[in-house]
C-alpha cells in the first residue's frame, strides 16, 4: 500500500499514527506484539475467556466493521459490584499484559463504576449493571451503520 502522507498523534504515553491512503481514507497502524501483527479477533477472544473465568455478567461483543475507524471490536461486560468491575479489569490487563501488549489506555479505576481499556484495536468496556443500562451504550454501537447512525452523531457532537 502507497501512503500519501502520515500523521503522528501523541497524546501521554500513548502515540497514533494515522496514514491517507490516496483516495482510500486512512488506515490506522495494527496492533503489534514482539513486531508481529496481532489479530483483533483473537485479542477478543483472548479477553472474553479472561472475562467468562472470572465470571462477568452478560457479556457482548460488537463488531465496529463499517460503524466505526476507532477499532475493530468491542466487548461490554458487566461486574456484579465496584469490587468485582476492578477485579476484571485487573485481570483483563494482566491477561493482556502476558499476552504481550504493553501500551492500551485505561480509564475509569478511580471509581470502578465503569472501566475502559482501551487495547487498539479493541475497546473493553467494564460496568456496574446500574451504570451500564443508564448508558446503555450496547443501543448505540449494535445499531445498523449507515446514513444518521447513532454513534456517527455521537462522534460528530461538538464538544462543550
Amino acid at each position: 500500500m502507497c501512503y500519501a502522507d502520515a500523521t503522528q498523534l501523541t497524546v501521554g504515553a500513548f502515540s497514533l499514527t494515522t496514514r491517507y491512503n490516496k483516495g482510500e481514507g486512512s488506515v490506522i497502524d495494527p496492533i503489534t506484539v514482539d513486531g508481529k501483527d496481532v489479530d483483533a479477533l483473537d485479542l477478543t477472544k483472548l479477553v472474553e475467556s479472561v472475562l467468562d473465568e472470572h465470571s462477568a455478567q452478560e457479556m457482548l461483543r460488537i463488531d465496529l466493521d463499517g460503524k466505526s475507524s476507532l477499532a475493530d471490536y468491542m466487548i461490554v461486560a458487566s461486574g456484579r459490584s465496584n469490587r468485582h468491575v476492578s477485579a476484571l479489569a485487573d485481570y483483563v490487563m494482566k491477561g493482556l499484559k502476558e499476552y504481550g501488549l504493553t501500551k492500551m489506555g485505561v480509564e475509569g479505576t478511580e471509581n470502578n463504576d465503569w472501566v475502559l481499556i482501551d487495547a487498539g484495536d479493541l475497546i473493553v468496556h467494564i460496568f456496574r449493571p446500574e451504570v451500564r443500562e443508564f448508558y446503555n451504550i450496547e443501543k448505540i454501537w449494535t445499531s445498523p451503520a449507515g446514513e444518521g447512525h447513532l454513534a456517527d452523531k455521537v462522534a460528530a457532537k461538538p464538544a462543550g
